[in-house]
């Protein structure tokens, strides 16, 4: 996934007030801290957790690494998910994410707002109480993709637009209504392009990854709509 942010912009974007001082960043890995948007005492705070959920039953922190994503067909029902699901929803801000084109090598691809808006990701949250204090954590809500992400991968984040933030983070949301949420976007909301394949390495982190790239010089074949 890819953050880009700033202060002013995720504030007047997700109608909340920042607890914590975002910096840009442009390869964001799980385990790593990232900005979340959820509801605080007296309205939405945007806190930095854990990328990786976990659960606030779970013994065992490390397994923050293998719950970055939690998919949307079975979120409400699983046991890692289902509390966090009912009762702590959020939204992660992102300037786009990047996922890997299958071949020989794979192609990495940076896909972001159609009009460079930031993107509300659907996610969920919890609180685990740990010997040095408590941490907050969150996943990703993945489904299936639309007609502009089907040709890269199988799986995209779950977008959200203002009704559908709103209706996220309200707590009296029923579950039909929720689950009604978790579907593709319509690929006219995304737009994509191929980046450095530098990307693939979490220690390289600079704003020319999101930058759109074509090896030798040479345009690669685009994939869905562009202009």
């Amino acid at each position: 996934m890819c953050g880009r942010y700033a202060m002013e912009t995720l504030e007047a974007q997700f109608e909340a007030e920042a607890q914590a001082l975002i910096q840009p960043r442009f390869n964001i890995a799980p385990t790593t801290a990232v900005p979340v948007v959820r509801n605080g005492p007296s309205g939405r705070v945007i806190v930095l957790q854990t990328w990786g959920l976990i659960p606030s039953w779970s013994r065992d922190p490390a397994l923050s690494a293998r719950l970055a994503n939690a998919r949307a067909e079975t979120a409400a029902d699983k046991p890692s998910f289902r509390g966090p699901f009912r009762h702590t929803r959020c939204l992660i801000p992102a300037d786009g994410f990047y996922e890997w084109r299958a071949g020989t090598p794979k192609q990495p691809y940076f896909i972001h707002g159609a009009q460079g808006e930031p993107l509300a990701l659907a996610g969920l949250w919890d609180r685990w109480q740990g010997p040095e204090g408590a941490r907050e954590s969150c996943t990703i809500l993945t489904t299936t993709p639309n007609a502009l992400m089907a040709p890269i991968h199988d799986r995209m984040p779950v977008i959200l637009d203002r009704p559908g933030q709103d209706l996220w983070l309200a707590a009296g949301t029923a579950t039909e209504v929720l689950q009604a949420l978790l579907r593709p976007c319509p690929e006219t909301w995304l737009r994509l392009h191929p980046v450095d394949p530098r990307v693939g390495k979490v220690a390289n982190d600079a704003s020319s990854l999101i930058a759109s790239y074509a090896p030798g010089g040479s345009p690669l074949t685009p994939i869905g709509p562009q202009a």
